[in-house]
């Protein structure tokens, strides 16, 4: 049977897109995000669970997070999990919620958080080549066991080479955006 799975190389294109926006994603901007808390976790009843199990994340102002703990006793836990990730940020309690207020980035640390973000869409890029190299691969094996005729694999070639140019253009446009969002907030 042929090896060549046009599904699932572009799944896998399509994951290293999705993994490069989730990146993107948890890096801080000047402006609150949620999502830059996603890799906090806390220990809590004797193990570590991911923040957003044990607490609300939500942003009720431009520059500022709010964590809504919903049991009382594990709001220390959540400020030393969020001591812990070395985020940059400052956690000040009140009641059940932990108050994090975002210091400005400065024009030196903004210049490194895009050099972060180019350096993320890199790799995404180098991943989706890999995928390429793989389905091409697939397709000299196939051509080999006589299961598709030298046609065929020079036009699934070209498919395949579609999806790559694609995929890499997406990676692109979202490492671009999150660098011009950082360096112009």
């Amino acid at each position: 049977m042929a090896k060549y799975d046009k599904a699932d190389i572009e799944r896998r294109m399509a994951g290293a897109v999705e993994s490069l926006k989730g990146d993107l994603g948890g890096l801080r901007t000047g402006r609150a995000n949620t999502a830059l808390l996603d890799p906090v976790v806390v220990e809590v009843y004797g193990s570590m669970m991911p923040l957003n199990q044990v607490a609300t994340v939500n942003a009720p102002e431009p520059r500022m997070l709010a964590v809504q703990v919903w049991d009382k006793a594990n709001v220390s836990a959540v400020e030393k999990g969020i001591s812990k990730a070395n985020l940059g940020l400052n956690p000040m309690t009140d009641g059940q919620t932990v108050r994090l207020p975002l210091p400005d980035l400065t024009e030196e640390r903004r210049k490194e958080l895009a050099k972060l973000a180019g350096n993320y869409g890199e790799k995404a890029k180098i991943a989706i080549r890999n995928v390429r190299r793989d389905g091409m691969e697939m397709l000299k094996e196939d051509e080999k066991k006589k299961e598709i005729s030298e046609d065929d694999r020079k036009r699934l070639e070209d498919e395949v080479q579609k999806m790559t140019d694609k995929y890499v253009a997406e990676t692109d446009a979202a490492t671009e955006a999150k660098e011009k969002e950082i360096l112009t907030q």
